[in-house]
């Protein structure tokens, strides 16, 4: 089990960058949430097996359809055993 929190910076808003990700999380087993930041940017924190996070890791850096990715900060966090994955 693994934690990470992603910052996305780009034109990642008004792209269905949050509900691609949920979709693909849901799928893929993993926890967690995803919301726009006040400063234009998608933040989101993923839990689940390595693997599956890491895949969604790697989505984050491309993005959807539509959405330009400048810049992400992924950071390692301590899992806290979250369930399900929400939209914020």
């Amino acid at each position: 089990m693994q934690r990470r929190r992603v910052v996305v910076q780009g034109h990642v808003q008004g792209v269905y960058f949050r509900e691609t990700l949920r979709r693909r999380a849901g799928a893929a087993g993993v926890s967690g949430w995803v919301r726009n930041r006040s400063d234009g940017r998608v933040e989101a924190v993923l839990e689940g097996e390595r693997e599956a996070v890491e895949r969604l890791v790697a989505f984050a850096r491309e993005g959807p359809r539509g959405a330009r990715v400048d810049w992400v900060d992924v950071a390692n966090e301590e899992p806290e055993g979250l369930e399900g994955f929400e939209v914020r």
